[in-house]
């Protein structure tokens, strides 16, 4: 259960497309059958789903989803189920934001919600492609533990710290070449502050609908923001990151944080506990 499930679910910033829907975009399970055109071969065999519910009614709050057969991508068997409906939303937001434009070789990183499903991964693939420096947001104790252990080598407690002076701290006063944002509406102020000359911001979430830059600050540094929503990627963007992220899968380099399982039929109760913010990691429905 991911937080846009029950914002989805809610209305919140857009209402349902469909009067009643089975929620849900992430999951993974095995094939059972296979549509005209499908390789037959395909049957029975592991996979991780994406964009389930996405511009359709059936999700994968279910026992049953039919997909087109590219949004059923195999699943290693060095990867558990459970682990594998994980991937859909929060790995390929992750790593689409720390890919585009050119990767992160060499370059330092802020992560945004570094506790979060995305922020996990977003720090494990900001390693993975080789970051000088990846230093993550957090608003705890126990959230700033947790992504250390995805490969933080720096936390910001954005209750207690000036976020911009401790990146800034941190970075010898270099700043960040790359942003992996949660929310561009708190963020965006702190651009101009935070990032070097020439640095792209990720954006994928905001908690707001709208965000405020200084533009002659921003401009002066060449800032650019990249806003995207990982529903709608493109072909060659969804083969870019799946590929980049099946052969770590393959060889076991990613922690899965799963927080907590809970059957199908707690799934009303699973969208609360996500929404209050229960757990670090990720809540998995099982059927």
């Amino acid at each position: 259960a991911n937080p846009s499930d029950w914002k989805s679910r809610s209305g919140k910033g857009r209402p349902m497309a469909f009067p009643r829907v089975i929620p849900h975009s992430d999951g993974a399970g095995q094939i059972e059958a296979v549509g005209e055109g499908v390789p037959r071969q395909r049957v029975g065999q592991r996979v991780w789903i994406w964009n389930g519910q996405w511009k359709r009614p059936f999700g994968t709050a279910a026992e049953y989803i039919a997909l087109p057969s590219d949004q059923a991508v195999p699943l290693p068997e060095t990867v558990g189920y459970a682990e594998g409906a994980c991937l859909g939303i929060p790995a390929l937001t992750a790593l689409h934001a720390v890919l585009t434009d050119g990767g992160v070789t060499g370059q330092r990183v802020l992560v945004t919600g570094g506790a979060g499903s995305v922020g996990h991964y977003a720090i494990q693939f900001a390693r993975l492609l080789g970051a000088a420096q990846v230093i993550a947001t957090v608003s705890g104790e126990a959230k700033a533990a947790h992504a250390m252990t995805a490969g933080a080598d720096h936390t910001v407690n954005y209750r207690s710290e000036d976020t911009v002076e401790r990146v800034t701290a941190l970075t010898g006063g270099h700043g960040v070449d790359r942003v992996v944002d949660v929310d561009i509406s708190g963020t965006a102020p702190l651009l101009p502050g935070l990032m070097a000359p020439g640095g792209i911001c990720a954006a994928y979430g905001a908690n707001a609908g709208t965000s405020t830059i200084n533009f002659g600050a921003a401009i002066m540094k060449g800032i650019a923001v990249r806003h995207f929503i990982v529903y709608e990627l493109n072909a060659t963007q969804r083969a870019t990151t799946i590929g980049a992220l099946t052969p770590w899968l393959e060889r076991g380099m990613l922690t899965h944080t799963i927080a907590a399982h809970a059957p199908l039929a707690d799934c009303a109760a699973a969208h609360d506990a996500v929404e209050r913010g229960d757990y670090i990691g990720n809540l998995v429905l099982d059927c």
